[in-house]
């Protein structure tokens, strides 16, 4: 670092009449400063792994923990790195005895280095603040939120991991698939980081400079979700040919794996959604907790100011009322505000409306009108919008990371990128999103039902898609499924639809993965369906299916022939897709009130 600093003083002192040079030296000198951080974590790793290795030879793995090691990291995308961290840590020997022993130790290792990044950026930040231009400072404060969303994931994991399979609060299928989708968010917290950086130039060179450091976290995330996921998917399977061959001896009884309740009016509701929370979403009316008033009849004026005065770590439902207006403010539920509830009084009356954008400097996760972070967060008869327009460039208008969050008769309003269903698990119902380019994006298991969905007219030259699905690794449980909704074009669109081609989706990330199923499809969809992102990138690794779609925009004929592309023609696949099977609806939808769909 001295040599940096000596560079930097001979720079400046030759630079003295010259702000302009003064002024690139100093982000030089910021962007070298984070190189040197970032091989500092390269190498600190890499350094603790040789000597640990080193000493780990000296007292050799047994045969039996070699053995196992071996065998649990043989399902990984990155075997050496797995053998490496895991077989580094002290004791190994003593600790590992089975496949789940070896995920707990690489849950740690993980966890450490993800520590250590935090630390770098934290410091990176403090000390060279004045430097970095803004959307720089914001990339870094978002790096700072993720990369916590990703300790707390990965921390939960391993507490998860411990108590798994026994658990009396758990099935089994909920164990699988909570681990699988927190360490999901973990990898998606990773890239979300470094997407901050990718907006023009100067940011890129930003990115450039950690990019090692957060991918090789993202690898060893990675390495501990396949090994999660080889180990529930095999005790599943087990457990199912268990069930079969006791049914079989029983007489044939029908194997129930997804359960879900049906209430008096004959809606089918997932376990996971209470009675409550289900009176909640469809009750005519609500008590509330709090009440927003922009006139100040209420206890609160903002949205912010409710939020900030709600409990933390709440296990009750704690119920926001916001009275008709219109609020200008940008709301964010923390991740320490468990079980929120925005209430409003009507998706046209009550609108929460901000304009935060890229083209003034915010990255895409900071321009977010709304963001919900908070878990078992719910939202019934509001607007969330975005007005910057579509010459601003991305410009959210929700953005929503909050695991098992729920939104009923909703509108989601802005152009480009206006939902963002960043990460965890998240279903829409009855709601209304309009936008143009990727106006669904993101890397969560999100479910929309019944919904209303519609491009609406661009900018001149530009393109609509309505999904730009984000999976970074092909184990991630995560995608975005269209299910009994209706895709089409807003009234300023549909006469000049043959002017703005309008597509289902495109690859945003190299496992993308969405599902258009038994929906309405308009016209404004042009033949071929889909677009690439650029050339022929994930065209092979993507999927994307197509079921039981309707309408002039439906027909497959004329669609896509990538290798990734396919119409599902029976029903036990499209199952997959399904509420009760793809977020686990069958265990939590049935607490928000909502009205859903479990199967087909």
């Amino acid at each position: 670092m001295s040599k940096l600093k000596q560079a930097f003083t001979q720079l400046t002192h030759s630079s003295t009449n010259n702000n302009k040079k003064k002024k690139l030296f100093l982000s030089l000198f910021a962007t070298l400063l984070l190189v040197a951080s970032v091989v500092a974590i390269v190498a600190g790793v890499n350094s603790h792994k040789n000597n640990n290795s080193s000493s780990s030879s000296s007292l050799a793995l047994s045969h039996h923990s070699h053995t196992i090691i071996k065998n649990a990291c043989s399902s990984t995308f990155y075997q050496d790195l797995c053998f490496s961290a895991v077989s580094s840590e002290p004791g190994v020997t003593n600790k590992v005895t089975s496949h789940k022993d070896v995920i707990e130790l690489s849950l740690n290792v993980t966890c450490r280095t993800v520590e250590h990044n935090f630390f770098v950026i934290k410091k990176i930040l403090e000390e060279r603040e004045k430097i970095l231009t803004h959307r720089e400072r914001i990339a870094l404060h978002d790096c700072l939120e993720t990369i916590d969303e990703s300790l707390d994931e990965l921390h939960q994991a391993y507490e998860d991991i411990k108590l798994y399979p026994n658990s009396n609060k758990k099935t089994l299928y909920q164990h699988a698939d909570d681990l699988n989708t927190l360490i999901s968010a973990a990898i998606t917290n990773q890239v979300t980081c470094l997407d901050g950086f990718s907006h023009d130039a100067a940011d890129k060179n930003v990115r450039k400079a950690l990019e090692e450091g957060q991918v090789h976290v993202e690898h060893m995330c990675s390495n501990a979700l396949a090994m999660t996921k080889n180990m529930t998917d095999t005790d599943i399977a087990n457990y199912e040919q268990k069930m079969m061959t006791t049914a079989t001896a029983n007489g044939g009884r029908k194997l129930m794996m997804m359960e879900e309740e049906e209430d008096e009016k004959g809606v089918k509701w997932p376990q996971w959604m209470s009675v409550g929370d289900r009176r909640l979403l469809q009750a005519a009316t609500v008590k509330a907790d709090v009440v927003v008033a922009a006139d100040g009849s209420g206890n609160f004026k903002t949205v912010s100011e409710a939020v900030k005065a709600a409990p933390e770590k709440s296990s009750k439902r704690y119920v926001i009322k916001i009275k008709a207006g219109v609020y200008r403010e940008n709301v964010e539920v923390p991740k320490k505000k468990t079980n929120i509830m925005f209430l409003g009084d009507g998706r046209t009356n009550t609108i929460i409306t901000g304009s935060r954008n890229v083209k003034d400097g915010d990255t895409t996760f900071n321009s977010a009108t709304v963001a919900v972070v908070g878990p078992n967060f719910l939202a019934r008869d509001i607007t969330f919008q975005n007005t910057a327009g579509a010459a601003k460039h991305q410009a959210v208008a929700l953005r929503v990371g909050g695991d098992l969050s729920a939104f009923y008769n909703c509108d989601i309003l802005a152009y480009q990128d206006t939902l963002y269903v960043h990460n965890n698990r998240q279903f829409f119902v009855n709601c209304l999103v309009v936008g143009t380019v990727d106006f669904i994006f993101g890397n969560s298991a999100a479910v929309f039902q019944n919904c209303d969905i519609h491009a609406r007219r661009p900018d001149p030259g530009q393109k609509n898609m309505v999904t730009a699905q984000g999976r970074v690794d092909p184990n991630q449980n995560t995608g975005i499924v269209i299910q009994k909704c209706r895709i089409g074009a807003t009234t300023d669109l549909e006469p000049v639809k043959k002017s703005f081609p309008t597509y289902l989706g495109r690859p945003w990330k190299e496992y993308s993965r969405t599902v258009i199923m038994q929906s309405t499809i308009s016209d404004v969809i042009q033949p071929v369906g889909w677009h690439e992102w650029n050339g022929d990138f994930a065209l092979n690794t993507l999927v994307y299916r197509e079921y039981q779609n309707t309408g002039p925009g439906a027909g497959t004929s004329a669609r896509v022939t990538w290798k990734g592309y396919k119409v599902i023609t029976n029903a036990a696949e499209a199952q997959a897709f399904t509420a009760g099977a793809f977020i686990g609806g069958s265990n939590w939808l049935g607490s928000t009130g909502f009205p859903f769909s479990l199967g087909l």
